[in-house]
């Protein structure tokens, strides 16, 4: 009788629906740098508002919406590098490793500063990101 609950209980656990995190729930092929480049944008956008406004509680929003935004940005740079491109991709862009891990670095900067200085480097690093994606699509 001890084991019933037992098989009772893990039947319940595979039954429960899981959560899962990715960029599509299916292999799509569906890339494009434009997603980061638009959460980039609006990173820029707010740090712009903030730095314009005196207001201490839009401040505080401000940063915290362009905390998640510079989150997605990252995001979307790790999902092109980790699900589009491939080595031979590596091999005829040879700094494309060096500029993700670059703009990547440069999103998570972009979490800890009001400088807009920092977001037009992000979309300057990703515009070369879309220049090479681009060119591998044809």
């Amino acid at each position: 009788m001890k084991l019933f609950p037992k098989i009772l209980g893990a039947i319940d656990s595979l039954s429960r629906p899981s959560t899962v995190h990715a960029h599509c729930d299916l292999p799509c092929g569906v890339y494009d740098p434009a997603q980061a480049r638009i959460e980039a944008e609006s990173v820029k956008a707010i740090m712009e508002k903030f730095n314009a406004s005196d207001d201490p509680v839009f401040k505080e929003r401000a940063v915290s919406i362009k905390e998640e935004r510079a989150e997605l940005v990252k995001h979307h740079l790790w999902v092109l590098w980790t699900d589009y491109f491939k080595p031979a991709h590596l091999e005829a862009h040879p700094g494309l490793h060096e500029l993700f891990w670059s703009a990547t670095k440069t999103a998570g900067e972009s979490k800890k500063t009001t400088d807009v200085q920092v977001a037009d480097k992000l979309l300057t690093q990703i515009s070369e990101i879309d220049k090479i994606f681009w060119a591998t699509k044809k």
